[in-house]
C-alpha cells in the first residue's frame, strides 16, 4: 500500500496494493493495522454506498458537531472526488483538493474532520463507497455551495445534476462561524 499526503494537511489518497491475475484482482479495502500504521486512525463506525449516474454532483457535505472521518472509494465508474477545508482559523481555510477515484485506479482518498466532501461522476455510472467515524446526524449536517466562485473549484462537468439541498447550499462565506468546525 503506498500513501501520498495530500496537498492539504490531514488529506490522504491511498493507493492499496492489487494482487491481479487471469482470474481478476484482490485488494484489501481496509486493514486497521495496516491503514493505522499509514496514519489514518479512524474508529470506523458506519458503510455508506451511493449509486449515481453521470453529470450527478454530491456535495459539499459535511457534519458539525459530530464530524466524520471519512474513508472514500469506487466500486463501478469513476468520479473527481473533492475535500475543502472549512476549518476556521486554518491557514489553508477555503482550499480545496480534487483526485480521480475510479474502479480502475483502486485509489482511496482519506477525508479528515473538518473538510467538506463532494464528487462529480464521470463516468456513465458510479458505485461509490465510504466508511466514516460517526454516524449520520442530519440535524448536525452542512453544506457548501458546489460551484462557490471563493473556493473555485475546477469540476471537470459544468452541467451537473443536483440534489434541491445542494442547489441552495450557502457560500461559505455565508455560513454562520458556529456552523463551522475550528483548526
Amino acid at each position: 500500500m503506498k500513501v501520498i499526503e495530500g496537498r492539504l494537511p490531514g488529506v490522504l489518497i491511498v493507493d492499496p496494493q492489487v494482487h491481479g491475475d487471469a482470474r481478476g484482482f484482490f485488494l484489501e479495502t481496509w486493514s486497521r493495522t495496516r491503514y493505522e500504521a499509514a496514519g489514518i486512525r479512524g474508529d470506523f463506525c458506519q458503510d455508506n454506498l451511493s449509486f449515481s449516474r453521470r453529470g450527478t454532483l454530491r456535495g459539499l457535505h459535511y457534519q458539525h458537531p459530530h464530524a466524520q472521518d471519512k474513508l472514500v472509494y469506487v466500486l463501478q465508474g469513476e468520479i473527481f472526488d473533492v475535500v475543502v477545508d472549512i476549518r476556521r482559523g486554518s491557514p489553508t481555510f477555503g482550499q480545496w483538493e480534487g483526485v480521480c477515484l475510479s474502479a480502475e485506479n483502486h485509489r482511496q482518498v482519506f477525508v479528515p474532520k473538518g473538510f467538506a466532501h463532494g464528487f462529480c461522476v464521470v463516468s456513465e455510472t458510479a458505485l461509490v463507497a465510504y466508511k466514516c467515524t460517526d454516524r449520520y446526524h442530519p440535524e448536525t449536517e452542512g453544506s457548501i455551495l458546489w460551484n462557490d466562485p471563493e473556493i473555485g473549484i475546477d469540476w471537470p462537468l459544468v452541467d451537473v445534476l443536483l440534489s434541491e439541498k445542494d442547489r441552495n447550499a450557502p457560500r461559505l462565506r455565508d455560513v454562520p462561524p458556529e456552523r463551522l468546525p475550528t483548526w
